[in-house]
């Protein structure tokens, strides 16, 4: 009888702290609702396309007789909804940016809400290339497994990338910080491209460990720019860096 009463208890403990799953498919649709999502300690699986594509793409006009309008091809969702994944696996893609070949069309989704990604896991792709992210933005602890962008992304409030960790290389190019970002304790294990960049209320890359290639080429930093403990395992390049106006190279590293 006290076997089983054990038994039983820790099949209990064993649910308590299981993952549960949520389909991607639902989220989409309270996202499409206006709904607050606040997810933690879940599975999510399926395509978790922000862009709305699917739904999008029918009700667009063939691209030779819009573009020779003089209209555009990037069409642009705008997610109302505060997000929220706290300790989340997501087992397919996350996609807020589409290069849809078929149409010619580029789909991406912008973000009006606050958006968290805390401690989260990217099996997939997680691509947020010309996504502006207009709130407060959270991906600090996540991993991301497999290629990733922030390419021309636009962060206009508070974001963090703390303790980060980017399994694949990792583009930030030409992405805008318009106030003080950290990558501290972050990991990219393959190159980190922030070529463009730039920070407008300061960076902090303390204790940031690049173990491989990282490109700074033409980035512009304005405010504390924090490399305490920076490691970078191979090439480091600064060409037209602007620190506070001031250029930058790898010799400053062991000085810093």
């Amino acid at each position: 009888m006290k076997n089983t009463a054990t038994l039983l208890f820790l099949l209990f403990i064993t649910a308590g702290f299981s993952q549960k799953t949520i389909h991607a498919s639902d989220l989409l649709k309270d996202i499409k609702d206006g709904k607050k999502i606040t997810i933690s300690n879940a599975t999510i699986e399926g395509v978790l396309d922000l862009t709305y594509m699917d739904e999008a793409l029918p009700k667009l006009p063939k691209r030779k007789k819009w573009w020779n309008n003089g209209g555009s091809n990037e069409v642009t969702k705008i997610i109302e909804s505060k997000i929220s994944f706290i300790n989340c696996v997501f087992t397919d893609d996350v996609l807020a940016y589409i290069p849809d070949e078929d149409s010619g069309y580029t789909f991406t989704a912008d973000f009006e809400s606050t958006v968290t990604f805390k401690d989260c896991t990217f099996e997939r792709k997680a691509m947020f290339k010309y996504s502006d992210f207009e709130r407060d933005t959270d991906f600090s602890g996540s991993k991301f497994k497999d290629d990733n962008t922030f390419k021309y992304a636009k962060f206009d409030r508070a974001i963090s990338f703390n303790n980060t960790i980017f399994e694949e290389p990792a583009t930030f190019k030409y992405a805008e910080f318009r106030e003080n970002v950290s990558f501290a304790n972050s990991i990219f294990k393959e190159t980190a491209t922030f070529k463009y960049s730039k920070f407008k209320d300061g960076v902090s890359f303390n204790n940031t460990k690049f173990q491989e290639d990282l490109n700074l080429k033409y980035t512009k930093v304005t405010g504390e720019f924090d490399i305490k403990n920076m490691e970078v395992n191979y090439e480091i390049d600064t060409k037209y860096t602007s620190i506070n106006g001031r250029g930058f190279s790898k010799s400053d590293l062991k000085n810093k």
